[in-house]
C-alpha cells in the first residue's frame, strides 16, 4: 500500500562533526543500555499525534511464546488464533495475508505481490518474491506519448498499471513448502470476515474516504464500498460477498482457480474491455521465487533483508556506512547523527536508483556495493560540516549499463519468524476491480522507470535498469527484515511506505540497537527520510528542534516537514530477559500487536 501524497516520500535530514571512522563492527551498543542515548537529542515532539511525554513512556505488548504484529486488528486476532491452535509462523502468516485483503483491502491485497522473509527455528533463512510482473505486451515506452512524454496517470489511473499479481501464489507457496496446517483451515477466518462481515472502525472509515469519489465511478465498486451510494459510516457492518465468493474458489481450487481458472479470466477480460495489457498467458506463466535473502552485519547483529528486486541491499549500504560513527555518543535526532543518517542515505538511494533491479534481466553489483572499498569511498565523500548537493552524488561504481502497502511481523514459540510486506501500490491501487470478483487490482507498473530521469510517483528517479521489460518485476522498496542475534531471532521489522519503506526500516533497527529504545517507542519515533532527489530532507513533526534545525540548515540542508508516514510493524525479543515485545505503530491506530 502506497501513500497518495508523493512528496510524503522523499528525504529527511540532519547535520555533523568530525569523526575518525572505526571498523565496521566496531564499538557494539546494547540494546539493554539506558534511554540516555533516546533522550540526549532532549526532543519537543508536540506534533503528529504525540507528545514527548507520551512517546518516552510509549510501553510494548509482551508475551512469553509468541507475538503477532498487523496494522489491522482483526488480521492479528486471526494470526493469533492460528498460533493458539499449533500452527505455525508461515501458517500463521498465510492466514493473517488473506485475512488483510478482506479487513485491509487498501492495502491488503491478493491483487497485488510482495516479499516474504523467513527465518525457521533450525537457523535456516529464506525469502520468498511474490512480487508483480509485466504482462508480457509491455514495452519501455509503455506510459509514453508519441513525442516521448510521460503521460500522467497512465501507470496509476489505468489498466495499463496493472501488473500480474502474485500474492495469491505466493502465500499457497510459503504454506506448502514451510506451513503445517490446509489451505482450508487458514482461509476459513478470511471467508468469514468477508461473507459475515465486520464492524468499521473510524480508522477504516478515513481510509475509505480518501477514495470515495473514485469509488462511485465504478459501479461494481461502489456496489460494495459505498453504502447505497453514500459513504460507510463507523460501527456500519461491511460484507464482501463477492470477494467471499472468490476467496472460496481460491481455497477449493488453490492457486489454479486464480491463475487458470475464472479468477485470471475475469481479470483479462475486465483488461481487455478497458484498454489493459493482461493475458491469461501471463497469469499462465507466473511463478514465484524462492530465493536467500541478503544478510549483513551491524554491531554484532546479524540483518537479514531481502534482496533485488527488493531494497535490501541499501538498508545493508547504509548500516554499513552508519558502522563508521558513534550513533550512541550522538543520540538519536542529534545534528550529528541525523547529519551522517542523511548522507549514507543520499549515497545508497543513488546507488539503489542507478544500480539496482530484476535480476532475471540485470546484473546487481550488489558484492560491489557493500564491498569496504566501496563504503570507506562513501565515507570520504561525506564531509563532516555541510550537506552535500545531491547533484553531486552519482552511483557510486560509474556509469551503469543502462505507501500504500501492508506490514506483518509474526513470532511463534518455536522460534520461527516471518517478516512479510505485501502491496498493491497505491491506497487501493488502481481503484478498480475485475467484474464480481471483489478485489482491487494494483497499479505496481507505476514502480518501473516510465522515462529515465523521470521521477515516479513517490518521487524516485531512477534509470535504463529498472525500465520496463515483459515479464519483469520492477524494483521495489518493501523490506520485510529479520534481525538476529547469535543466530536467534532479536526483531522482526518491515513497513509500508513507497520509498520510505527503507528508511522507516532502518531507522526501526537504529531506534533500539543504537539507541536503547523498547519496541513500542522505536516505531513510534518521529522519522527522517532521504531518498537522492529531491534534494530535500523530510521530517516528521517532532523529529528536529529549533536549534537543530537551524544548525543543519546553516550545514546547507533543506527541509519539508510532512505528515507522517508509513507504520513500522514490529517485534522485539529481549536478550536478557527473554520477554517478547510486540508494538503496533501508533500511525496505524486500528492496528494490533497480541501474543502469548
Amino acid at each position: 500500500m502506497r501513500i497518495l501524497i508523493p512528496l510524503l516520500l522523499s528525504g529527511l535530514l540532519l547535520a555533523p562533526p568530525a569523526f575518525a571512522a572505526p571498523q565496521d563492527d566496531a564499538a557494539t551498543p546494547a540494546h539493554a543500555q539506558s534511554s540516555a542515548s533516546m533522550s540526549s537529542a532532549a526532543l519537543d515532539i508536540t506534533a503528529g499525534g504525540i507528545s514527548r511525554a507520551e512517546w518516552m513512556a510509549a510501553k510494548p505488548v509482551l508475551a512469553r511464546h509468541a507475538m503477532v504484529v498487523s496494522d489491522q486488528h482483526y488480521a492479528t486476532e486471526v494470526g493469533l488464533n492460528i498460533l493458539k491452535q499449533g500452527g505455525n509462523a508461515i501458517d500463521a502468516a498465510v492466514a493473517v495475508g488473506y485475512a488483510q485483503a478482506v479487513v485491509n483491502p487498501c492495502c491488503g491485497n491478493i491483487g497485488g505481490g510482495g516479499f516474504m522473509t523467513i527465518h525457521l527455528a533450525n537457523g535456516k533463512n529464506v525469502f520468498l518474491d511474490f512480487r508483480e510482473r509485466a504482462p508480457l505486451k509491455a514495452t519501455p515506452t509503455l506510459f509514453q506519448d508519441a513525442q516521448g512524454n510521460v503521460v500522467p496517470g497512465r501507470s496509476t489511473k489505468t489498466w495499463l498499471g496493472v501488473g500480474v499479481p502474485g500474492s495469491v501464489m505466493g502465500l499457497n507457496a510459503a504454506l506448502k513448502k514451510y506451513g503445517t496446517m490446509s489451505l482450508k483451515q487458514v482461509m476459513a477466518p478470511a471467508i468469514k470476515l468477508a461473507r459475515d462481515g465486520f464492524v468499521l472502525q473510524p480508522g477504516d472509515i478515513k481510509v475509505l474516504d480518501t477514495r470515495t469519489k473514485d469509488f462511485a465511478e465504478h459501479p461494481n465498486v461502489a456496489a460494495v464500498f459505498l453504502n447505497h451510494g453514500q459513504p460507510w459510516k463507523a460501527g456500519e457492518v461491511l460484507k464482501q460477498p463477492e470477494l467471499a465468493h472468490t476467496l472460496e474458489l481460491i481455497e477449493k481450487g488453490g492457486s489454479k482457480a486464480y491463475y487458470d481458472g475464472p479468477i485470471a479470466r475475469a481479470i483479462v477480460t475486465a483488461s481487455d474491455k478497458h484498454g489493459g495489457i493482461l493475458s491469461l498467458k501471463d497469469f499462465r506463466d507466473y511463478r514465484v521465487v524462492w530465493t536467500k535473502p541478503l544478510e549483513c552485519r551491524y554491531h554484532g547483529y546479524t540483518i537479514v533483508t531481502p534482496p533485488p528486486p527488493s531494497s535490501g541491499e541499501t538498508v545493508c549500504e547504509i548500516l554499513r556506512v552508519l558502522a563508521g560513527y558513534p550513533l550512541p555518543k550522538w543520540g538519536y535526532g542529534s545534528v550529528q547523527t541525523t547529519h551522517y543518517l542523511v548522507e549514507a542515505e543520499r549515497h545508497a538511494f543513488a546507488d539503489r536508483n542507478t544500480y539496482l533491479g530484476d535480476p532475471a534481466f540485470v546484473h546487481n553489483p550488489i558484492g560491489r556495493l557493500l564491498s569496504t572499498a566501496n563504503i570507506a569511498r562513501i565515507r570520504s565523500e561525506i564531509q563532516p560540516d555541510h550537506a552535500t548537493p545531491s547533484s553531486e552524488v552519482k552511483g557510486s561504481l560509474g556509469a551503469p549499463e543502462g505507501l500504500h502497502t501492508t506490514q506483518f511481523s509474526i513470532l511463534d514459540a518455536k522460534g520461527n519468524a516471518v517478516s512479510v510486506t505485501y502491496s498493491i501500490n497505491y491506497l487501493f491501487g488502481v481503484g478498480m476491480m475485475a467484474g464480481d470478483t471483489g478485489f482491487f487490482l494494483n497499479n505496481t507498473m507505476d514502480d518501473f522507470t516510465s522515462k529515465p530521469g523521470v521521477p515516479n510517483s513517490f518521487g524516485l528517479v531512477q534509470g535504463h535498469i529498472n525500465e520496463i521489460q515483459p515479464g519483469k518485476i520492477p524494483l521495489s522498496s518493501m523490506v520485510p527484515s529479520i534481525v538476529l542475534k547469535h543466530g536467534k531471532v532479536f526483531m522482526v521489522t518491515g513497513s509500508p511506505g513507497g520509498s520510505t519503506i527503507i528508511s522507516t526500516t532502518l531507522e526501526s533497527i537504529l531506534n533500539v540497537v543504537d539507541f536503547g529504545m523498547n519496541m513500542q517507542q522505536a516505531v513510534d519515533a518521529p522519522r527522517v527520510h532521504m531518498q537522492w532527489y529531491p534534494d530535500e530532507v523530510f521530517v516528521e513533526p517532532g523529529y528536529l528542534t529549533p536549534q537543530t534545525r537551524a544548525a543543519l540548515e546553516q550545514m546547507g540542508y533543506k527541509f519539508k516537514t510532512m505528515p507522517a508516514w508509513g507504520a513500522d510493524e514490529a517485534i522485539l525479543v529481549n536478550p536478557v530477559t527473554h520477554t517478547i515485545e510486540g508494538a503496533n505503530d501508533r500511525r496505524r491506530p486500528a492496528g494490533l500487536a497480541a501474543g502469548y
